[in-house]
């Protein structure tokens, strides 16, 4: 066995040695990867950006393009036969259509493969061809993400934290209620088994639903083909003593340790340790309608995000002797087209500080971050409003809901982001100075000429953070 392992090891390491190597001298790849928390906008980014790549007239901040070094994109087959392809033609056709509607949420891991030929630079730049640099852009979950910071925790230790957390939450109540209850040092039946895991996904639904965050298991929310399966029938039951063989305890703790090691370790070694850069949208717009808690709880999950990640440089020696790290990691507040641009400096201080702690970590160990707010697809046109003497800067755009066109002021996010972190870390239940709402829009009818690719807010500016230098 131990033979064996050693053998992997060895092999894994040349391994990615010649892909180090051949990457770098000849067609270099990287793998991008790509989350948010729900409803973040991870679809719509991603056929957005590939779709600016292809028809790239909107992407004048992107500096390989504005000196016209890329010569010709294309989109091939991925190099991953068992992950499902990003369907990006259907999307495309979703956002762009006559009857324009969003796409479906991100539901499980997919992949697509974006190459492009550029330009040579420097010096030596005459005596040379252009080059092809493939990009690999990784769409997953977010919530599968969440999942990484379980792998330190035991059973114990989950259910404790879990328990505490949703003890005043509303939506926990009938969950709550049925944990308290139960005799975890009772015999294992597989009916009570069942009865809670039901409810606490339940609960967990109901959670994303009033804005919460901390949502894991994320597989409880997204269960694909392991519905009904031991590895999802679970939940945290509190539990003081030691723990009898053939309990209800040891049942969930046993199962608890299997979806670690069954559903989140796989994801971490097959995809998430592979990924080179990392974009983390986030929807921090509907964060701040809902109130302290929901932007407090929203900080909390980017911090359990960014705890997941491996940051760093990604040089020969390093990727040899101790694999890939992630060395850009860009943070990104979407919807930025349901604020005048007047307020998008404040929208940026605000990302920029609720993610201020995991940067400073991420730069430490010598990875590259960044912050911006950016809308992948514009969906509204600005005008300016005149309300009690006061010019106030609004969006214009059709209404999801009714179809109606709708001018809207989301409200005046403060210059200083302590003016919301402030009221949201110590836990109160709404803002003192100010009320900020959410509106949902429609994509827009568009018409684009050719050479552009659809409208968007600082796309350019976020593609050239993650891959302009390899450009």
């Amino acid at each position: 066995m131990m033979i064996s392992s050693l053998a992997d090891g060895v092999a894994r390491g040349v391994e990615r040695l010649s892909d180090s190597v051949s990457e770098r001298f000849f067609e270099p790849t990287i793998r991008l990867g790509v989350t948010g928390l729900a409803r973040s906008g991870k679809t719509v980014f991603i056929t957005a950006l590939v779709a600016n790549l292809l028809d790239r007239g909107r992407m004048v901040q992107l500096a390989a393009v504005r000196d016209g070094r890329i010569d010709a994109a294309f989109l091939q087959p991925q190099p991953d036969d068992t992950v499902p392809r990003f369907d990006y033609e259907t999307h495309l056709a979703m956002l762009t259509g006559p009857a324009p509607q969003w796409p479906d949420s991100t539901r499980a891991i997919s992949e697509l493969r974006l190459s492009l030929r550029v330009a040579p630079v420097g010096l030596l730049s005459g005596l040379q061809g252009p080059r092809t640099v493939h990009i690999d852009i990784v769409d997953y979950p977010g919530e599968w993400l969440l999942d990484l910071a379980l792998l330190d925790k035991t059973y114990d230790s989950w259910s404790a934290e879990v328990l505490a957390r949703i003890r005043s939450r509303r939506c926990a109540r009938e969950f709550l209620a049925q944990a308290l209850a139960v005799d975890a040092s009772a015999a294992h039946g597989e009916t009570v088994a069942q009865d809670l895991a039901r409810t606490f996904a339940s609960y967990l639904n109901a959670a994303r639903q009033d804005g919460f965050y901390d949502c894991t298991p994320g597989r409880f929310l997204l269960p694909g083909d392991l519905a009904g399966s031991p590895v999802l029938t679970f939940a945290p039951i509190p539990f003081q003593g030691k723990s009898q063989r053939g309990s209800l305890h040891r049942e969930m703790q046993r199962r608890f340790e299997a979806y670690k090691r069954q559903v989140v370790m796989p994801f971490f070694r097959d995809h998430f340790s592979r990924i080179d850069r990392q974009v983390v949208l986030v929807d921090a717009l509907s964060a701040i309608h809902s109130g302290p808690r929901a932007l407090e709880d929203l900080r909390h999950a980017m911090a359990d995000i960014l705890g997941a990640f491996r940051p760093g440089g990604n040089g020969l020696l390093s990727r040899l002797l101790r694999g890939k790290r992630v060395e850009k990691i860009l943070f990104a507040a979407t919807k930025a087209d349901h604020l005048h641009h007047s307020q998008h400096p404040q929208m940026t201080a605000i990302i920029e500080a609720l993610t201020r702690e995991a940067q400073d970590r991420a730069r430490f160990a010598g990875a590259k971050t960044s912050a911006l707010a950016l809308a992948a697809l514009r969906a509204t046109t600005e005008e300016m409003r005149r309300h009690d003497g006061a010019d106030l800067g609004c969006v214009r755009g059709t209404l999801l809901d009714s179809g109606k066109q709708a001018a809207f002021y989301p409200g005046a996010l403060p210059d200083d982001p302590a003016h919301l972190l402030g009221p949201a870390r110590t836990g109160a239940d709404k803002w003192l100075n100010g009320d900020y709402r959410a509106m949902n829009f429609a994509p827009a009818r568009l018409s684009m000429k050719p050479g552009d690719g659809p409208p968007h807010i600082r796309l350019d500016r976020a593609a050239e953070f993650l891959i302009g230098d390899l450009l």
